[in-house]
């Protein structure tokens, strides 16, 4: 509707000086007000915009650790302030919003709409890449009421690839078996991972020298690798490189059962270790549970 996305505008542009003045939250509704008053008189939808604008607010934090995890090639900071605060409006209606009164695809499009009229020349294929990776991440909710018969169309060939590693690590303890994961921002448990030749220093490195490396590095253990448990593909965007697919390649690996001391990255927030019996209560991703269970397979055939 042309006056929400007004609203959204005006919210926008309040954040905006908001995040380029002094940040201080006493004086958002001082900015909010005049906004309000120079570019939408007489308005009629003044609680939809107060209740958008608090809303993104109270959940700045969350949100831009979600960002983190769904960019974490570009860092909040080096957003620039126009982009991260269309992120953070379309995030807040995308995960936070009541879906019956703002689609999962209305807040995309929404955001993406934002960014083309206020943002830089790939300011729209960067939201669009970041609000998709969340919406892939949250199972795409509300796909099928639009898309029922839509069949996804693969990446072309000339896409780069960025490689990574990630591992389902385990360790004994006496008679009983631990499996070390990590938990993220958008409340799964899933499994440790890293890129793969992403510096002078490690650009010869091999898959599996380079998981061992990753996993130490995110959860300092120094791991064994057993097996390779399987690889699954995910496309993404960068504001700088444009489209890059990422090719994950998963092993089984064994370590030392100790104390996790998890990495402060953006996008996780626990480190864990867990018996087998316990896994079954998690919530995975829906291509993550199938390495998890091929791993307990495995493992308890060696029992």
């Amino acid at each position: 509707m042309a006056n929400r996305h007004l609203s959204r505008s005006i919210v926008l542009q309040t954040l905006f000086e908001w995040d380029f003045g002094s940040k201080d939250s006493q004086e958002v509704p001082k900015i909010f007000k005049r906004n309000v008053h120079e570019f939408a008189p007489g308005h009629g939808d003044f609680s939809f915009m107060e209740n958008l604008l608090n809303g993104v607010l109270e959940k700045q934090k969350d949100i831009d650790l979600i960002i983190e995890k769904a960019a974490p090639d570009w860092p909040i900071e080096k957003i620039s302030i126009i982009d991260r605060n269309i992120l953070r409006i379309g995030l807040f209606e995308l995960l936070f919003s009541d879906r019956g009164e703002v689609p999962p695809k209305v807040a995309i499009n929404e955001a993406i709409e934002l960014s083309k009229a206020f943002g830089g020349e790939t300011s729209s294929k960067f939201v669009n890449g970041v609000l998709g990776a969340v919406y892939k991440e949250l199972g795409e909710p509300g796909k099928d009421e639009t898309s029922r018969d839509k069949k996804k169309a693969p990446m072309s060939g000339n896409v780069p690839t960025q490689h990574l590693g990630g591992a389902v690590v385990y360790a004994r303890d006496g008679e009983d078996i631990y499996l070390a994961l990590v938990h993220d921002v958008f409340g799964h448990w899933t499994l440790s991972k890293g890129k793969i030749g992403d510096s002078e220093e490690t650009k010869n490195e091999s898959v599996e020298d380079g998981t061992v490396r990753e996993i130490k590095e995110e959860l300092g253990l120094d791991i064994v690798i057993k097996e390779k448990l399987g690889e699954n593909e995910y496309p993404t965007y960068h504001p700088e490189k444009g489209k890059i697919r990422k090719h994950v390649t998963y092993f089984l690996a064994e370590s030392e059962y100790k104390d996790l001391t998890p990495e402060a990255k953006g996008g996780l927030d626990d480190a864990k270790w867990f018996k087998l019996a316990d896994i079954i209560d998690l919530n995975f991703y829906n291509d993550i549970l199938p390495l998890i269970t091929k791993a307990i397979n495995i493992l308890l055939k060696k029992q």
